[in-house]
């Protein structure tokens, strides 16, 4: 079920009315938003929702185990053990093809052929999403960040809950939690903040991702041999633009929809493109997995806490890490490899030059600007293209301006230059804009949603395109 459809439409409203009636009753209401959360991820294929089960209950069964153990090594193997089964069961399901066809490749340069057991293993959608927060649960339980929760019910609302199920934000349980046993109250600013994002959202899917996704991007990423540089400059600028747009609209869409079912989700994306540094790209960009990855895997891995070569392995390779997540293909892999030794290198020269990041002066800021872009740029690249080669060609393509642009309207232009520009307003514009409309009566409130839903609907392209992270 896609946020941008009726069927969605149809399915909030009667979970927002439900939602509410049952505010007095708690048990009642985290009984439905379950339900109606397995429903939502049924949607796609029901026979899911087991794994999604199986995965909430190996958790909570771990947070009972961590609760009752006092042992130090007994704490660890269960923390052990629960984390290698979520990593087993996403491993199966997104690396299993993956892991054989690269092996077969490798035999078969090697002249040892062998019959594998390849099978056909249809990915979950977000699978990596709800794994992840159940190994956020389960190390938040031993770190003694929030209690063992005693009712699996509770468990199961915190990973299945529908708003972020299939491509986040990735929510912590120590901030989830705590909101289910919270009185659920619908006030002003939430309704305010839920319009706006869910709006906001739809925009940016629906309009600007799906346009620059059909007019350009599709196209030129099929067969980039075909175009000039200028069309794959602009295609590569798009692409930056269309990713942004379709994750943090699916996002916004998310937080909206949890705030006016009375739970606040922190923020996913913070303008990243007007990132002076890719240290601060990845504080701005899908926020809450760059944290997830800095709290699970960097600290654990040492953080910085030793030498200057340690720290910037230890940045590496929860990159390389993080490109691995993100799909089972070579190319997701070049581009966490490409982000992990960039990182690596602007730490050097950072610390080489006494950490000055070109921040003191408008013209240095401005030139970190560009060359972050440009470098996040050169990353998508691989993470867009289906191989190697198709890569290979983009690059190869960038350097061939003879071609006249095919694709340089000014709506295109004016599409992707206005996009970039909002990355430079205020930080704060989408709250105090969901301040003023939460100042508004309710039935402007809901004049104001339902108009804004048929302008959307009306000024899209036709069609109801996937949210690029479903894939993930």
């Amino acid at each position: 079920m896609l946020f941008p459809t009726l069927e969605f439409g149809l399915f909030f409203v009667v979970v927002f009315g439900v939602a509410w009636e049952l505010r007095h009753r708690e048990t009642g209401r985290r009984l439905f938003l379950v339900a109606a959360s397995y429903f939502f991820y049924g949607w796609w294929d029901w026979r899911f929702a087991g794994l999604l089960a199986f995965s909430s209950v190996v958790n909570y069964l771990a947070g009972l185990a961590l609760g009752g153990f006092k042992g130090s090594l007994g704490r660890k193997l269960t923390v052990g053990i629960a984390v290698a089964l979520n990593l087993s069961v996403l491993g199966f399901f997104k690396y299993y093809g993956f892991f054989l066809e690269s092996l077969d490749e490798f035999l078969h340069v090697l002249g040892w052929q062998r019959d594998l057991p390849f099978m056909q293993v249809i990915l979950p959608v977000g699978i990596s999403f709800f794994t992840f927060q159940g190994i956020s649960y389960v190390v938040d339980v031993y770190r003694g960040h929030v209690a063992a929760e005693r009712q699996l019910l509770n468990v199961l609302l915190y990973i299945s809950f529908f708003p972020q199920l299939v491509a986040g934000p990735i929510v912590r349980a120590a901030h989830f939690l705590p909101q289910i046993h919270e009185r659920p109250r619908l006030t002003r600013s939430l309704a305010g903040l839920g319009i706006v994002l869910i709006l906001s959202g739809l925009v940016k899917k629906m309009v600007i991702a799906n346009y620059l996704a059909t007019d350009l991007v599709d196209p030129v990423f099929f067969d980039p041999s075909a175009y000039g540089g200028l069309d794959l400059l602009l295609g590569v600028y798009g692409y930056a633009v269309q990713i942004y747009c379709d994750f943090s609209g699916y996002s916004d869409i998310a937080i909206g929809t949890a705030a006016l079912l009375g739970f606040r989700f922190n923020d996913n994306f913070n303008q990243p493109y007007r990132a002076a540094s890719l240290r601060e790209f990845w504080r701005r960009w899908h926020i809450s997995l760059s944290s997830w990855l800095r709290d699970y895997l960097y600290i654990p891995l040492g953080g910085s806490r030793g030498s200057a070569w340690a720290t910037r392995r230890n940045v590496f390779l929860t990159m390389f890490l993080g490109g691995i997540w993100h799909g089972a293909a070579w190319t997701f892999v070049a581009w966490g490899t490409l982000h992990g030794a960039m990182l690596g290198i602007e730490r050097y020269l950072a610390q080489r030059n006494g950490d000055k990041r070109g921040g003191s002066s408008p013209i240095g800021w401005l030139g970190g600007v560009v060359a972050t872009f440009h470098i996040v740029c050169a990353g998508w690249i691989f993470f867009r293209s289906e191989n190697f080669a198709a890569a290979g060609a983009y690059f190869a393509g960038l350097l061939d301006w003879g071609p006249p642009s095919l694709y340089g309207s000014p709506f295109i232009v004016g599409l992707i230059g206005l996009s970039l520009a909002f990355h430079f307003t205020p930080e704060r514009l989408p709250l105090w804009l969901a301040k003023g409309v939460a100042g508004l009566p309710s039935p402007l409130l809901g004049a104001l949603l339902g108009g804004g839903l048929l302008l959307i609907w009306w000024v899209a392209p036709p069609g109801v395109a996937p949210f690029i992270y479903f894939q993930f």
